[in-house]
């Protein structure tokens, strides 16, 4: 019988259909509070009394990353406070109302800091010329005066697993150097600790979860809309890869934990001027040709530590 044409039937295939929905998106919002609580955890992002500044661009990113920091702060194991901030750079068209009206909602408190960083970043930069790199360094500034000013002792932004795949290669592509995105670091300054905590979690994800959330999402009309930008390239060759070959994206990010300096060429890293035989067996010797599972075993012991202390925090 056609569903259509029959009223009892079709609704049982909406609930159906309901059902399993809202069985997906439970798995997604474990996965994803289980995933940063891990990286929170595994890189000491939050602790006691800290005060979060969320850096919110209206992107589904940084929105993601507010809402499952709020979500998390009611049974994390210790006591920290947020506050958004956005950015207002004053982009021709840029819904200004949104944000402010999204926090108010939600009940969190918020900072709108307004600087013309439009203005100058198109008078500076030719057309045609990518626009990222001194709009990165402009906003960059900014927020660390802010957070001076708010009395923010981290900066939390949203950059995920894929922009730290990505960055990785277009500093190997493009720098020459084997560099990604940190999960913590001390800004240039030295005044700020700048974290990450959506650093396990997968790009798909994120674009899910927003539609799951509803997210007033705000695109960016300044580098969004760049199709020669560098970072672009870089997405559509991993996302190719990701197709032809799904996990590759993982396994890669999985790498830039499991550095061997011994079998790379930086001196700076291991001294290769006083290498010499010692007649005693080497753990990190001769395996550049040994099955990839070794050095995973070695780590199995310290990842179950800290999966049972992220426990607390999901």
């Amino acid at each position: 019988m056609n569903p259509a044409s029959d009223p009892a039937a079709a609704t049982a295939a909406d609930a159906r259909a309901a059902q399993k929905a809202a069985f997906e998106n439970n798995k997604l919002a474990k996965r994803l509070h289980r995933l940063v609580g891990q990286a929170i955890v595994d890189f000491n992002m939050i602790e006691q009394g800290d005060r979060v500044m969320v850096c919110l661009s209206g992107g589904k990113d940084s929105y993601g990353l507010l809402d499952i920091l709020l979500n998390l702060r009611q049974r994390a194991p210790v006591d920290f406070d947020v506050i958004a901030v956005n950015l207002d750079q004053k982009q021709p068209g840029f819904p200004a109302h949104v944000l402010p009206e999204y926090l108010q909602r939600r009940g969190v408190p918020f900072h709108i800091e307004e600087q013309d960083t439009y203005s100058i970043v198109k008078r500076v930069i030719e057309p045609g010329k990518t626009t990222c790199g001194l709009c990165s360094r402009l906003r960059r500034g900014i927020l660390y005066r802010v957070a001076g000013e708010l009395g923010a002792t981290k900066i939390a932004l949203g950059h995920h697993r894929d922009d730290i795949v990505e960055t990785f290669f277009l500093n190997l592509f493009f720098s020459g150097r084997i560099k990604a995105m940190p999960p913590k670091l001390v800004s240039d300054d030295g005044k700020h600790v700048v974290i990450r905590p959506l650093a396990y979690v997968a790009e798909a994800d994120l674009a899910r979860w927003a539609q799951v959330r509803g997210f007033p999402l705000i695109p960016c009309s300044l580098c969004g809309s760049q199709d020669n930008a560098q970072r672009k390239q870089v997405k559509a060759m991993l996302q190719q890869w990701e197709r032809e070959h799904p996990g590759r994206v993982q396994n890669l990010f999985n790498a830039l934990s499991q550095v061997v300096p011994s079998h790379l060429l930086d001196r700076g890293l291991f001294d290769f001027a006083t290498l010499k035989a010692s007649g005693v067996p080497d753990p990190q010797g001769d395996v550049a040709f040994d099955p990839p599972d070794s050095a995973a075993t070695s780590c199995a012991g310290a990842g179950e530590l800290a999966r049972a202390q992220s426990i607390q925090w999901m």
